[in-house]
């Protein structure tokens, strides 16, 4: 085993970090490049939260495929629709206070109770989604008509 010289060292700590910055700036290019596969749509209900954690009046954002849906708890009927906006692909969130959906892009809202417009540029409702309980959790999933 010979010695390694304070050179030999220096070389290789700096071949080392040329290695390093290369990788940091290849891994976002090939990401790019080669994104993980996003389904539109998932194929299977997804998890929105135990039944006794979403409350009368209260809503939940989860991710769904590839943009999220949103939840609602009206008055013990649950809805729920995709999150983005008919109108830029903005998210739509649950005004408590109004009982609307609102997007704040373009000032957007909708029915909370069927995802109709009520105002603003949207051209049509918000999609609608389908929610099932079962075994005390709330799932959210495509519905037979979308």
């Amino acid at each position: 085993m010979s010695d390694i010289t304070r050179s030999d060292f220096l070389k290789l700590l700096k071949g080392a970090g040329a290695i390093a910055g290369v990788g940091l700036f290849a891994s976002p290019v090939i990401s790019y490049f080669y994104p993980p596969k996003l389904e539109e749509m998932p194929s299977e209900p997804v998890l929105v939260c135990p039944e006794n954690e979403l409350l009368i009046g209260e809503a939940k954002t989860v991710k769904f495929g590839r943009y999220p849906a949103l939840v609602i708890n009206l008055d013990g009927e649950l809805k729920a629709y995709s999150a983005v906006c008919t109108h830029f692909a903005c998210l739509v969130k649950w005004d408590k206070e109004s009982g609307e959906l609102v997007c704040p892009c373009h000032e957007g809202t909708f029915n909370a109770s069927d995802g109709s417009v009520i105002s603003g540029p949207p051209p049509t409702p918000l999609l609608k989604l389908e929610t099932e309980i079962n075994e005390g959790n709330i799932f959210v999933k495509v519905g037979d008509e979308s």
